[in-house]
C-alpha cells in the first residue's frame, strides 16, 4: 500500500530519483578519488617468479637500475639462476648484482653478510652446506615491494634491510643488544656459473674499503669495481686470501675474504652504502650516492620511484587479484636492461677499452626474449631508454662489426638464435624514435647479416640452414627470415632498393623448411625434399642433435611473423590452418626426446607458453579469418599461466619478456610482429586501462561488459568511429584517445574478419 503511494506521487518520484543520482555520482567521485589515489607498489608482489621456474629475484631495485641488492640462497642448480628460489630457507648473504628470470645464472658478486661471532673463512665452499656464516630464515619473516627488501636471520639473529637507487645500495642491519656485531665480505662466493679470476680487498680507513672482483663465466670478462662506506668504524678485521688468514689492510688473490667488527656498544644499527662500476675504484667512489645513511629517506624515494614508474599505465577491476599479477608484470618488466654506464658516462667494454658515452649505456639484453614484447612495451612507456638501448647496441657493434646477441655486463655471450637487436631497431625507427643515426644503424644490420658466423654462411649458400650445417637449423633459418625482412624494410624506407629485393627475396628463406607433406617446418639437407628423418613433431632435444632451439615441430613452425599471410597459403589455406592451429592447442602435451628442453613449460595441447616462441602464436587467428579463438586462446593463457603464487609463472621471466605478455595481453593488444608498429587486438580484461603516453597525451582501452564469461567482442570504436578491425596502429595509440570494445560471452563472427585471409 505504501508503495502504491509512492508510485502515485510523482514529486516524491523526483526526489527519490535525484538521491539515487546524487548517491550514484558521488560513488563513482569517490571511486575516482581512490583510483587516483592508490599505491601501486602496494599491488606488487616480487615474491611472485621466485617458485617453479620463474627465476626471479625479491631484492630491492630500481627502475632499470644498475643494483640490485637481493637474498642469496648459496645453492646451485637451475632453478637459482637469480640467486633465490622460495624454496630455500637458508641465505649465505646479500650480493649486489642479479638476473631477473634468465636461463642461465651469473652474477651474484660483493656477498656481505651480518654475522655475531667469529666465521673461519679458512674453510672451502663447494656447495651450501660448506658455506660457514649462511643462516636459517623463516619466509614469514620476509617483506619485498618494490625498491625494498627486509629479512630476519635466525643464526645471527639479525634484521637485514635493502634498498637502491640507480648507482647505490643501501644496506641496514639491526642486531640484537649486547651481541657482536661483524660483517662478512666473501668475494670469492661463487655458486652459480661464475668463478673470479682476481680479486681485492683494501681498508682505506676506519669505515670505507674498496676493491675489485674479477670473474668468467657466462659474461666471459667480468670487472666489477666497488666502494663501501659503513656508518661507524670498523674496530677490527680479518683478511683471508685463498683461505689464508693474512695481516694487513690490503689483500688480492684468485678468491678473498674478510671479517669486519664494530662495537658494539654505539648503537644496534649498522648501515652501509655501496657503489660499483665496471672501470675502477675512482668511478665507483663518484657513482656512490653522497650524504648520510638516512636509510628510511632512501627507501621512500626508491618506492616513490617505482610508484611514479608504475603509473605510466593505470587499470580497473574490481579484482586485486588481477591488479597484483599485472603491476608485479609491469614491475618484472622495468628491471632490465640495467644501467651501465657510471655517472661519468664511462663503461667497459669486453675487450676492456673504456668508452665515453654522452648517453646513458644498458646491458643485460635478453634480445631473443625481449624483442618480442618487452622492447615493444618499453616504446610505450620509456622512448627514451629505447634511444640509449639502440646507442649501446650500436657501440658492441662497433667493436665485434656485428649487433650484439644478448649482451651481459658489457660481454657478448652469443646465447640463443637469430640477431633481434635488428627487430629492436627497426621497430624503433618505424615508431618514430629518434636520437640514433639511422644510416649508421642499417650498415650495422647490413653487415650483420652479411657476415660468415653462426651460420650465416650456410644460409647464404642455401637459402636456408641445411640440418647437417649445425643443430638449430630450423629455428635460425626461420630466425634470419625475419632479420633479414626487418633490414629489407629500413631499406625501403631509406631508399636503399637493390638492398630491399636482397633482403626481402632471402626472408623467404621459410619456403624452403616447410614440408607440405607434413604440415611442419623441419630440417632438411641442402637437395630438394631430403628431409631429416625419422620426424616426430613432439620431439625436442635440448640444444644437441635437434632442428629446433629450446622446443618441438609443433612450437617452431609458426615462426612467420612477417609473412603469416604466407604461412597461411602454405598450410592449405585459412581453413586447414585453422584446424592445424586448433590442434596445436588441444594436441597430447607428451614431448619426447633423449635431453627434452627444461624450457618446454606452460603446455596447452602442444602451445608451450613457458617459452617465448610460443609467445605470439594464439594472435594468428586474428589473420586466418577466426579472431574470436584469438580472443579464446588468450583469454585461456591469461587465466591459466599467471597467478600470485611464487610459481606464478610457467616459465622462465626472460629479462621481463614473459610479464611484458601478460601487460599487453590483459590490455587487449600484442606487437605480433614489432618491426611492423602495429599491434594485434586480443581480448582485454579490464574494464578499463589507461596508458600515458609520454607528451602528456592518453590512450585509454574500454571493455565494457567485461567478466570471464564475457571474452568475446561484439563491436568496437576508436574515437566515437566503428572500429572493425584487429589490430591498430603504434601511430594511432600515439595520438590518443579511446578504443571502446563491448564484451559478450558468444563470439560475433563477423566482427574483425575484414583483414584476414579467408578461402
Amino acid at each position: 500500500m505504501i508503495l502504491n503511494k509512492r508510485f502515485q506521487a510523482p514529486g516524491n518520484l523526483v526526489v527519490c530519483f535525484l538521491l539515487l543520482a546524487f548517491v550514484s555520482c558521488t560513488q563513482t567521485k569517490q571511486q575516482e578519488e581512490t583510483d587516483q589515489n592508490e599505491n601501486l607498489t602496494t599491488y606488487v608482489d616480487p615474491f611472485i617468479g621466485t617458485g617453479g621456474h620463474g627465476h626471479t629475484y625479491p631484492g630491492a631495485a630500481q627502475p632499470f637500475g644498475m643494483f640490485q641488492p637481493s637474498p642469496d640462497n648459496g645453492r646451485s642448480g637451475w632453478d637459482w639462476c637469480s640467486g633465490y628460489h622460495i624454496s630455500s630457507d637458508t641465505i649465505a648473504g646479500f650480493s649486489q648484482l642479479h638476473l631477473s628470470g634468465t636461463g642461465i645464472g651469473d652474477l651474484a658478486d660483493l656477498l656481505f653478510m651480518p654475522v655475531t661471532q667469529e666465521i673461519d673463512l679458512s674453510q672451502k665452499v663447494n656447495s651450501q652446506r660448506d658455506i660457514p656464516y649462511a643462516s636459517e630464515f623463516k619466509h614469514d619473516s620476509e617483506t619485498a615491494i618494490p625498491g625494498f627488501y627486509s629479512v630476519f636471520l635466525d643464526k645471527p639473529q639479525v634484521k637485514v634491510e635493502l634498498t637502491t637507487l640507480d648507482r647505490t645500495a643501501y644496506h641496514k642491519y639491526e642486531f640484537k643488544e649486547e651481541s657482536k656485531q661483524a660483517v662478512i665480505l666473501d668475494l670469492g662466493f661463487a655458486i652459480n656459473w661464475d668463478q673470479p679470476t682476481e680479486t681485492a680487498i683494501d681498508l682505506e680507513n676506519k669505515t670505507t674499503i674498496s676493491g675489485y672482483r674479477h670473474s668468467t663465466g657466462w659474461a666471459n670478462n667480468q670487472k666489477v669495481f666497488f666502494v663501501a662506506e659503513f656508518s661507524k668504524p670498523i674496530i677490527e678485521h680479518r683478511f683471508f686470501q685463498n683461505y689464508q688468514l693474512v695481516k694487513g689492510k690490503q689483500i688480492s688473490d684468485e678468491k678473498t675474504s674478510a671479517q669486519f667488527y664494530f662495537d658494539k656498544d654505539s648503537g644496534q644499527e649498522i648501515k652501509m652504502k655501496i657503489a660499483v662500476s665496471s672501470v675502477s675504484v675512482e668511478n665507483a667512489r663518484q657513482n656512490l650516492a653522497k650524504g648520510d645513511f638516512e636509510f628510511e629517506k632512501i627507501k621512500e624515494k626508491a618506492i616513490q620511484n617505482w610508484e611514479e614508474e608504475l603509473s605510466g599505465i593505470k587499470v580497473k577491476t574490481p579484482r586485486d587479484s588481477l591488479k597484483t599479477i599485472f603491476y608485479t608484470a609491469l614491475y618484472h618488466t622495468k628491471l632490465s636492461p640495467v644501467i651501465f654506464s657510471d655517472s661519468n658516462g664511462e663503461f667497459r667494454k669486453e675487450n676492456d677499452s673504456i668508452v665515453k658515452a654522452d648517453y646513458t649505456a644498458y646491458s643485460t639484453l635478453s634480445l631473443w626474449d625481449t624483442f618480442r614484447a618487452q622492447q615493444p612495451l618499453l616504446t610505450l612507456t620509456n622512448p627514451d631508454k629505447v634511444t640509449d638501448i639502440i646507442k649501446s647496441m650500436l657501440e658492441y657493434y662497433k667493436l665485434e662489426k656485428s649487433l650484439p646477441v644478448w649482451t651481459l655486463y658489457g660481454n657478448e655471450t652469443n646465447t640463443m638464435t637469430g640477431y633481434h637487436s635488428i627487430p629492436v631497431i627497426v621497430e624503433a625507427y618505424f615508431k618514430g624514435i629518434k636520437g640514433f643515426d639511422p644510416m649508421e644503424a642499417f650498415e650495422a644490420m647490413k653487415t650483420t647479416m652479411m657476415q660468415d658466423d653462426r651460420g650465416l654462411d650456410a644460409y647464404k649458400e642455401h637459402g636456408f640452414i641445411p640440418y647437417d650445417a649445425g643443430d638449430e637449423s630450423v629455428t635460425i633459418t626461420l630466425e634470419y627470415a625475419y632479420n633479414d625482412w626487418c633490414v629489407a624494410q629500413m631499406a625501403k624506407a631509406l631508399g636503399k632498393d637493390e638492398d630491399y629485393q636482397y633482403f626481402s627475396n632471402r626472408a623467404k628463406a621459410y619456403e624452403k623448411v616447410f614440408d607440405k607433406e607434413t604440415g611442419f617446418m623441419r630440417g632438411r639437407k641442402s637437395a630438394e625434399n631430403s628431409w631429416n628423418e625419422p620426424f616426430d613433431p613432439k620431439h625436442s632435444n635440448h640444444r644437441v642433435n635437434t632442428d629446433y632451439t629450446e622446443g618441438n615441430a609443433w612450437q617452431h613452425s609458426w615462426f612467420v611473423l612477417h609473412e603469416p599471410e604466407e604461412l597461411i597459403v602454405l598450410q592449405g589455406g585459412a581453413e586447414a590452418f585453422n584446424e592445424k592451429l586448433e590442434q596445436l592447442f588441444t594436441e597430447s602435451s607428451e614431448i619426447t626426446g633423449d635431453h627434452i628442453s627444461a624450457d618446454i613449460t606452460g603446455l596447452i595441447g602442444q602451445y608451450a607458453h613457458g617459452n617465448e616462441p610460443s609467445h605470439h602464436i594464439a594472435y594468428l587467428f586474428n589473420k586466418s579469418g577466426k579472431p574470436w579463438r584469438t580472443q579464446y586462446w588468450v583469454r585461456e593463457i591469461l587465466k591459466t599461466q599467471y597467478s600470485t603464487k611464487p610459481d606464478g609463472l610457467s616459465g622462465n621471466e626472460d629479462a621481463g619478456q614473459m610479464s611484458a605478455w601478460y601487460v599487453f595481453s590483459s590490455m587487449g593488444l600484442y606487437p605480433f610482429n614489432p618491426a611492423s608498429a602495429t599491434y594485434e587486438i586480443g581480448s582485454p580484461i579490464f574494464e578499463e586501462s589507461e596508458i600515458r603516453l609520454k607528451d602528456g597525451k592518453t590512450f585509454r582501452i574500454k571493455a565494457q561488459n567485461v567478466s570471464d564469461e564475457n571474452i568475446y567482442i561484439q563491436s568496437a570504436s576508436l574515437n566515437g568511429e566503428a572500429f572493425n578491425q584487429t589490430n591498430i596502429s603504434h601511430e594511432s595509440i600515439l595520438a590518443g584517445g579511446e578504443l571502446i570494445f563491448k564484451m559478450g560471452d558468444e563470439p560475433n563472427k563477423e566482427w574483425g574478419t575484414n583483414n584476414s585471409i579467408k578461402n
